[in-house]
């Protein structure tokens, strides 16, 4: 989802941009399965929340900045009444929100209203955008959303399941959509399904979420995963599914690693217990001598937990994260920066000193959070500092819905391992292999977006304007993670 003009990217580590939840459920209070939906899907989006909720008559929107229990009080949710509704939770940026970009967003046109809410990027959104303008579209937000929605309103003729169908085959890059009209329920999935849609059922009624953990915080059944290609079109008639042009599945490895939260099955596995297995194969591709295992909270946890299994070394809790601070104590100084991270975490002293400790993490970007955290543990009195991390070395930029930095911004970029590990100040520092990866995951080859990792990116990339970032006039997304400074 393209945001505005690139602006700086400060973060440590990948972020997911945003969560999606659709719901049709008549007899039951729609607005309020939506607000538990997003409420478990608040680690994909934190910038931003909304939900469009429809009684059959008229289809009424509310969004706003902030997280899901600051936007929705139990007036706003009570003025939400209706059997159909969608909703969005988006991540937050260095730069300024905006209620604007927030989604759902809600169109009239030849279909009648129409909500689409949208996770992802879309690589053809600026060729798409320069062409729907140039027709006479206007656009009133700089998400490539819109895009979507003035696509749809150009099908006229078709209806809306039609005209959505038709949308879809334009688009070229990654989406996890929901989508509504007045009595429609929408979900689609791109053909190469980078990000995930899972389908669960409720009392007579269906779900959509980007993740399973959103259906069963709801006492849903988890069904299945919306498949690749595929559109899911639910209302009063039941379920019914369309599928577009087959296409070889590439889901974003790093749902894996570390955006899904662990209670999420993803491909018919747990997030956690891959993780662990992750964690294992670091162990079997790494020698290394120590006394304690501890994790980068929390993404490390997983991972750390099977790799000290595996080794036969005691995990510990040696590291401990205040969820509660956000960006405001951070200084444009180097010892504002420093304190920063000592508000953010804590180590425990008493689990650390003496020690020859071993941190495992879920991904190096730019190296300058897990700089700070090997000197905090030495500063506590660790005698060694190993960082292991549960994943290759992160080299390319991704445009299929997380972004980086520029390249040189990227530590693995131009750098061996023995270079990192100097600029990091870890006494060993040991990145799992490719191959290592995608054994643990344990899905078919070819079947995951690595191009972070290893440049191969399944949907081609436009070239970008000479002297510009690609996409800067809709604005590239921007990553960032809670933990980053």
């Amino acid at each position: 989802m393209h945001e505005g003009k690139r602006r700086p990217w400060t973060g440590e580590h990948p972020r997911e941009e945003c969560g999606v939840f659709g719901v049709y459920a008549p007899g039951q209070n729609v607005a309020n399965l939506a607000y538990l939906g997003l409420y478990a899907l608040q680690h994909r989006g934190q910038e931003s929340a909304g939900m469009a909720v429809s009684d059959g008559t008229a289809v009424r929107l509310y969004k706003e900045t902030g997280l899901v229990s600051e936007v929705f009080s139990e007036e706003i949710l009570a003025g939400l009444p209706g059997h159909l509704a969608i909703g969005h939770v988006r991540y937050s940026t260095t730069g300024r929100s905006s209620v604007i970009n927030a989604q759902p967003l809600l169109a009239r046109c030849s279909k009648g209203t129409v909500a689409v809410a949208h996770n992802g990027n879309l690589v053809n959104a600026d060729a798409l955008r320069q062409e729907l303008m140039d027709g006479g579209s206007v656009f009133q937000t700089s998400t490539d959303t819109e895009v979507i929605l003035n696509l749809v309103a150009r099908f006229a003729k078709e209806d809306l399941e039609g005209a959505l169908a038709g949308a879809a085959r334009r688009l070229a890059g990654a989406y996890a959509l929901v989508a509504m009209g007045k009595d429609q329920l929408f979900g689609l999935r791109d053909p190469s399904g980078f990000r995930p849609l899972a389908l669960g059922y409720l009392r007579g009624g269906y779900i959509l979420a980007s993740e399973s953990c959103a259906l069963a915080n709801l006492g849903a059944e988890f069904v299945r995963e919306v498949e690749p290609g595929e559109m899911v079109a639910i209302d009063r008639d039941g379920l019914r599914s369309r599928r577009g042009e087959p296409g070889g599945e590439t889901l974003c490895v790093f749902e894996f690693i570390y955006f899904a939260r662990p209670d999420t099955i993803l491909g018919g596995r747990n997030v956690h217990q891959v993780r662990k297995d992750i964690g294992r194969q670091l162990a079997a591709e790494w020698e290394v001598e120590a006394d304690v295992v501890i994790a980068a909270p929390d993404s490390g946890t997983s991972a750390a937990m099977g790799f000290a299994g595996a080794k036969g070394l005691p995990f510990d809790v040696g590291l401990i994260k205040n969820r509660y601070v956000g960006r405001t104590f951070i200084q444009p100084t180097q010892a504002g920066r420093d304190l920063g991270v000592r508000i953010k975490l804590n180590p425990v002293r008493d689990v650390i000193a003496g020690k020859r400790v071993v941190l495992i993490d879920d991904s190096i970007v730019r190296g300058t959070t897990s700089a700070r955290t090997v000197r905090l543990l030495r500063e506590a009195g660790a005698r060694e500092v190993h960082l292991g991390v549960a994943s290759p070395p992160y080299r390319h930029a991704c445009y299929y819905g997380i972004d980086t930095s520029e390249k040189g911004e990227l530590i693995a970029a131009g750098r061996t391992p023995a270079e990192i590990r100097k600029a990091i100040g870890a006494d060993s520092l040991h990145y799992l292999s490719l191959p290592g990866l995608t054994r643990a995951v344990g899905r078919r080859p070819g079947s995951l977006c690595l191009a972070c990792f290893n440049g191969e990116y399944p949907v081609p990339i436009p070239a970008r304007p000479a002297g510009k970032y690609a996409f800067e006039e809709a604005g590239a997304l921007e990553l960032e993670r809670a933990r980053a400074d």
